[in-house]
């Protein structure tokens, strides 16, 4: 490897005319130059194809335009592995086609990757991002959500998935990581029956069989801004109630997953049945949090009830038996 690897940027887009613009900028004023930039439009209706077309002309060296036969819609996987097809970086960095990367990000992540020749992947934390309105009022709402694990610290397989699956540590987003190419040979790509309403969780299927695979680096810088705003997949799946649809799909092909590969991890495997459960009985699990919230509240009023009321003496007694 040089010192100064290629990394493949792969930007896959869908009428995304009102943000392309902005994140395709990010990527240009990167501090690390050596990138190319592969814009993969999954059948656009609206001016992002005549907007990634102009920049492949104009900077034709560095920047290509890829679209599927007839310039039909094929959803995120299948456009994700079709810019992996086409890339010839030893690195690969997605960003989604709304968000936005800080310009450090891919000088900062080469470096820590390349001080940690066996790490297959890292990633930081993203920042919640609401301000991109230039509202004042949506200034107050960005926030970055924590990591979950420990900082600056290399994770070694499985963990990452089993506490991601305990709502422990939070997935990373697209946009943040940068992974090995050699890495996602390895996996197979992205899963391209995640389509439909299913892609909601596509990214998570492909960091799934990274987790299993790899020791990851999880950095505690912040390298990208994900955008929210009321027309991404993820705000349509929740307005639409697909969520738990989607991420039952997702946890029942993890399973199969996990059986082809002859994963035995018990942690794991507890876990896995756990987020099952709640995915599948969703009231069910937010009623028993509910009820253990209110019987940990009345644990704690009656704890105090009795400091003020009872001699200390019978206190002391409670507490030795």
């Amino acid at each position: 490897m040089t010192d100064t690897p290629l990394v493949s940027v792969i930007i896959i887009f869908l009428d995304a005319a009102k943000f392309i613009r902005e994140s395709i900028e990010s990527v240009f004023e990167q501090t690390y130059n050596n990138w190319e930039l592969l814009l993969v439009d999954d059948g656009s209706s609206d001016s992002s194809t005549q907007i990634a077309r102009h920049y492949a002309v104009e900077n034709s060296r560095r920047v290509r335009y890829l679209e599927h036969e007839g310039h039909k819609n094929h959803g995120m996987s299948a456009t994700r592995n079709l810019g992996l097809r086409h890339a010839t970086g030893e690195y690969i960095a997605f960003l989604d086609a709304d968000d936005v990367w800080l310009p450090d990000k891919l000088e900062q992540q080469l470096k820590i990757m390349q001080l940690h020749p066996e790490a297959g992947m890292v990633y930081g934390a993203s920042q919640y991002w609401h301000s991109w309105t230039g509202n004042p009022a949506d200034r107050v709402q960005d926030y970055t959500p924590k990591l979950g694990v420990e900082p600056d610290t290399l994770i070694m397989q499985p963990t990452l998935l089993t506490l991601s699956l305990k709502s422990t540590a939070r997935t990373p987003c697209p946009s943040d990581f940068l992974v090995r190419r050699d890495v996602v040979e390895d996996v197979g790509g992205f899963e391209e029956h995640f389509c439909g309403v299913y892609q909601l969780f596509e990214d998570q299927a492909f960091l799934a069989k990274v987790f299993l695979t790899v020791p990851v680096l999880v950095a505690h810088e912040v390298w990208d801004r994900y955008r929210k705003h009321p027309d991404s997949c993820v705000s349509v799946a929740a307005r639409d109630s697909k969520k738990y649809s989607a991420g039952l799909y997702y946890l029942n092909w993890l399973e199969g997953y996990l059986l082809s590969k002859a994963i035995k991890d018990p942690d794991l495997w507890e876990a896995l049945r756990n987020k099952r459960f709640r995915y599948r009985h969703p009231t069910l699990y937010n009623l028993s949090r509910r009820i253990g919230y209110w019987v940990g509240q009345m644990k704690g009023m009656t704890r105090e009830l009795a400091r003020r009321t009872l001699p200390a003496s019978v206190r002391r007694s409670f507490r030795s038996q």
